[in-house]
C-alpha cells in the first residue's frame, strides 16, 4: 500500500506531475526484499518517493538527474528521507561512476523513467512544448552548449530533415525542413511558437494530425536530437545491467517507439537478462483518463541472471 502522506510541497508537486505506471514500478522492482535501489532519472521524485514511503526496509536510494533545476525541487521533496537519499547531478549513462563514488559495486534494482516531467513541459521555460512562447533551447542539462535554436538555424537542409523523419518518424521531414531554411534565410528562428507555426504551414492541412499538434513530432525530434537521447540510453543501458545484483531488477518507461525498440532489443539481446515482461505493460483506462500524458509510455522489465 503506497502512503498517502504528503507535505503542501509535495502536493503542489504531485499536481505539476504525476509519476507514470507508479504501482506497476513498485511491484515489478520486487522493494520488498530491502536493499540498494537506484532512480536514474529521478525528475520530480515521485517514483522515488511513493518507493521510500512503502518500502522503509529500503536501505538505500541513489537518484541521479541531468536537469539540475528538477533535481533541486525533488531534494526538497524526498527531505523526509534524506538519511538515506543521495543525489547526483548526472547523465543517467554514468550510473557506475555514480555507484563508484558512493563506493557501491551492486545494488538490487534500477528505474528508468524516459519521459518529460510536466514541470519541464509546462513550466521550465526551455521550449520543450509549444503551448507558450519561449526561447528554444531544450537542454535537459543547461551545463550543455548546444540549443535547439542552433540546430535549427545551422543545420543543413538534408541533415535537418533526416533527423526530423528518423527522430520524430514525421513524413513531411523534407518539406518541414524546406520551410525552416526558408524561413531562417530571412531571419533567425529563436521562438517556439514561430517553430511551430513554421511546421504547421509546412504541412498541408488535410494531412494534420487529428490528436496531436502538427508540430508535435519535429519538437520530439529535435529535443531528442540535442541531448543525444538515443545514444545515452544504449549507453546507460548496458551499464546498468553491471550494476545490478544477480535477481536485480531493471525496470524501464519509454514513451517513444523507437525508444521502445532500444529496450526491447537491449533486454533480449543480453545473456545476462531475463525478461520479465514478455509484452509491455502499459496504463489502465483508468490512469489515462486521470493522466493523458501517461497514454504512450510502455514499461518493460528484465532481470540479471547471472
Amino acid at each position: 500500500m503506497i502512503s498517502s502522506r504528503n507535505t503542501a510541497s509535495d502536493s503542489k508537486l504531485d499536481s505539476i506531475h504525476e509519476p507514470v505506471l507508479l504501482d506497476e514500478v513498485l511491484s515489478f522492482l520486487a522493494p520488498e526484499r530491502g536493499g540498494i535501489f537506484m532512480d536514474a532519472t529521478l525528475g520530480l521524485g515521485g517514483h522515488s518517493l511513493a518507493l521510500l514511503e512503502a518500502y522503509p526496509q529500503i536501505d538505500r536510494l541513489i537518484a541521479i538527474d541531468w536537469d539540475e533545476e528538477a533535481l533541486e525541487l525533488a531534494k526538497k521533496r524526498l527531505g523526509a528521507f534524506e538519511h538515506k537519499v543521495s543525489f547526483y547531478h548526472s547523465n543517467f549513462k554514468n550510473i557506475d561512476l555514480v555507484l563508484s563514488e558512493e563506493g557501491i559495486d551492486k545494488i538490487h534494482g534500477i528505474i528508468m523513467d524516459l519521459g518529460l516531467s510536466s514541470y519541464q513541459l509546462d513550466q521550465s521555460g526551455r521550449g520543450f512544448s509549444f503551448m507558450r512562447d519561449e526561447p528554444l533551447d531544450m537542454r535537459m542539462d543547461r551545463n550543455s552548449t548546444i540549443l535547439a535554436s542552433d540546430m535549427i538555424n545551422q543545420l543543413p537542409e538534408e541533415r535537418l530533415a533526416q533527423l526530423i523523419q528518423i527522430y520524430g518518424e514525421e513524413p513531411w521531414a523534407k518539406k518541414i525542413a524546406s520551410a525552416i531554411v526558408k524561413r531562417r534565410e530571412e531571419r533567425p528562428i529563436f521562438s517556439t511558437l514561430e517553430l511551430a507555426q513554421i511546421v504547421k504551414d509546412a504541412i498541408p492541412r488535410r494531412f494534420h494530425p487529428r490528436k496531436i499538434h502538427p508540430a508535435t513530432k519535429t519538437f520530439q525530434a529535435i529535443r531528442i536530437a540535442i541531448n543525444r537521447e538515443f545514444e545515452n540510453l544504449t549507453e546507460a543501458l548496458d551499464v546498468a545491467v553491471d550494476c545490478l545484483r544477480p535477481q536485480g531488477r531493471l525496470c524501464v518507461i519509454t514513451f517513444h517507439s523507437l525508444e521502445d525498440r532500444i529496450v526491447k532489443r537491449f533486454f533480449r539481446g543480453h545473456k545476462e537478462l531475463e525478461v520479465i515482461t514478455k509484452k509491455p505493460v502499459r496504463p489502465s483506462k483508468g490512469e489515462i483518463g486521470r493522466n493523458p500524458r501517461s497514454r504512450s509510455a510502455k514499461l518493460r522489465v528484465a532481470q540479471r541472471v547471472s
